[in-house]
């Protein structure tokens, strides 16, 4: 019963074997995978993904970018890439720099776009804030992440949380809410601010590259089996050097979290699952 609570499987990355990715899950013994939108072309993508795999359920949300209220803006979307030497690597990530297209975008638009689905989608996601591509539009990208909160308050939907070099003001707005079905995705704050996550009632992820993380391994000896999801992020962060990550994977997070709390792994897998029937 295993649970990837965040990926992109509509990335490119994806683009020539998603039917092997998905059977490579099923494999491992994955039950659930959430795929979060980034922009109304990701949006339509994960939901027609969804449809396509009954393990898949789709997410929706707007990623931290510049805009000015109520008017058609580019988006300009960086990716973080993944070092490696090999060429296949190497094309994939040309391909990757090219995966977001200078489109244009409505907020409100998408927003009502979003309400029409929402008896399709799990959760309103990837939404936050993002300062480390980014520094110059804090307060746009407040205006954006507001308008996802309230959304998600409003559908009664999870919300999962981008906050990349952002964590103290993603704590601040949302503790502003009386919001709870609240996931840290990858967060990488202060052990105050973890501490804050938990007192709130909130919850945190393990990805996959914990296995190699000593952030995320100090962040799960912090967080309760109670508040606790895993997910991949894939393509991205996979335990694995060199290679592309996908949901299969997820187990990996599941594994390196039942060391460290000194739990057996079903105990894990058992504990996560109801967090899901939780939350969700």
């Amino acid at each position: 019963m295993l649970i990837d609570i965040h990926s992109h499987l509509d990335h490119c990355y994806f683009k020539d074997d998603l039917d092997k990715v998905i059977d490579n899950a099923k494999k491992a013994n994955v039950k659930v995978i959430l795929t979060a939108g980034i922009n109304p072309e990701k949006n339509i993508e994960s939901l027609e993904i969804a449809k396509k795999y009954d393990i898949i359920k789709a997410c929706l949300g707007i990623y931290p970018i510049q805009y000015n209220d109520n008017e058609n803006i580019p988006i300009k979307i960086k990716i973080n890439r993944q070092k490696n030497n090999s060429n296949d690597n190497k094309k994939q990530l040309k391909i990757n720099n090219n995966n977001f297209k200078n489109n244009k975008l409505n907020i409100d638009k998408e927003i009502k776009f979003i309400e029409k689905n929402k008896n399709n989608i799990a959760a309103i996601s990837e939404v936050g804030l993002d300062y480390h591509w980014n520094k110059n539009n804090v307060n746009e990208q407040k205006k954006l992440f507001e308008k996802m909160v309230q959304l998600a308050e409003k559908l009664n939907k999870p919300i999962i949380v981008h906050s990349r070099k952002a964590e103290q003001d993603c704590i601040d707005m949302l503790q502003s809410s009386k919001f709870k079905k609240i996931i840290m995705h990858c967060f990488t704050g202060k052990k105050s601010l973890v501490k804050k996550i938990v007192d709130n009632g909130w919850f945190l992820t393990a990805p996959t590259c914990i296995t190699r993380s000593t952030q995320f391994q100090e962040n799960v000896k912090l967080i309760p089996i109670t508040q606790l999801f895993c997910e991949t992020d894939a393509p991205y962060l996979s335990p694995f050097k060199n290679k592309r990550n996908e949901p299969a994977f997820v187990i990996e997070a599941y594994k390196k979290v039942a060391e460290i709390k000194n739990m057996e792994l079903k105990e894990v897998v058992n504990n996560i699952w109801m967090n899901w029937q939780k939350v969700f």
